[in-house]
């Protein structure tokens, strides 16, 4: 790689880190109430979108990213508050699957409602077309790693 594009890659890089990071910041008073954490947002998002609000414990912890442990921490103390219920995965001994309770759905509703609506307005400064870029882009650069 010639120093010039080495030079294009390390600004571009920059720009999007800055530019995560301060959306990041703006989207994250989304979670100021008591009634969900991020964390706990990221789990029900992943276990909503499956069938019967259920999903693997692997597959929320491939989600988030956080460590494996603190995943562990993070459902067992969200059990504890009713969101979620955790029993054994009857396709794999060795597996958890994790359900959310209506509390937990119902929780996880009324903030990805005002989540989304500070996502779109945070995104709004886009065209569709440069939104549909920029999804393309992330996509090809997650899948190179």
């Amino acid at each position: 790689m010639a120093m010039s594009d080495r030079r294009r890659a390390v600004a571009a890089w920059e720009s999007l880190f800055r530019a995560q990071h301060e959306i990041f910041d703006d989207i994250s008073n989304d979670f100021a109430s008591d009634e969900l954490s991020q964390a706990e947002y990221d789990v029900l998002l992943t276990v909503t979108r499956g069938p019967g609000n259920r999903a693997r414990l692997r597959d929320v912890t491939a989600n988030m990213l956080i460590s494996q442990p603190s995943v562990s921490r993070l459902v067992d103390r969200m059990v504890a508050r009713g969101l979620i219920t955790k029993c054994g995965d009857p396709t794999d001994g060795r597996g958890a699957m994790i359900t959310a309770t209506p509390d937990g759905v119902a929780a996880f509703r009324r903030l990805a409602a005002a989540h989304g609506r500070s996502i779109a307005e945070r995104m709004s400064v886009l065209s569709t077309e440069e939104l549909e870029q920029l999804e393309q882009l992330t996509t090809k650069l997650r899948r190179t790693s």
